[in-house]
């Protein structure tokens, strides 16, 4: 397997890894949720999941993992205010998502790490050391 990032296209024990994307979107006075944009790459050491969430900050973000479920979340409350001689208007909005991933069991989920930076929520999935593809090796014959 070649040292580039290959982007997760296949095989079907990692389907999977998409077929179990749950998210909860609501659309109410109160309330806007989207769902932002993920992209899941695979290079030999594991798996990167990278969430596109600008304006978020670090603390607005909750990952949880139980099982072999990763799940992604995050709330964001931000509120307006305008006076005026007369009257004063809040308004409030709250913003969040959440997405669920069905891990393979190659993931080693003691070791999975998280950071965000610039608008991008990137976390680490490494693979267990059993699961990593071996370089071949000529066995000798006693």
């Amino acid at each position: 397997m070649s040292t580039l990032v290959k982007h997760f296209a296949g095989p079907s024990y990692l389907n999977g890894f998409f077929g179990k994307d749950l998210f909860n979107e609501y659309n109410t006075p109160a309330f806007a949720g989207t769902v932002p944009a993920v992209n899941v790459v695979e290079n030999e050491e594991g798996f990167r999941i990278e969430v596109a969430a600008p304006g978020l900050q670090k603390s607005d973000f909750k990952l949880n993992l139980e099982k072999n479920q990763l799940t992604i979340s995050a709330e964001k409350e931000q509120k307006e205010e305008n006076k005026n001689e007369k009257y004063t208007r809040k308004e409030f909005k709250y913003t969040s998502f959440q997405r669920t991933f069905t891990l393979p069991n190659t993931i080693d989920g003691d070791r999975i790490e998280a950071n965000y930076a610039d608008g991008i929520l990137s976390i680490a999935l490494p693979k267990r050391e059993e699961a990593k593809e071996k370089p071949a090796r000529l066995i000798d014959i006693a």
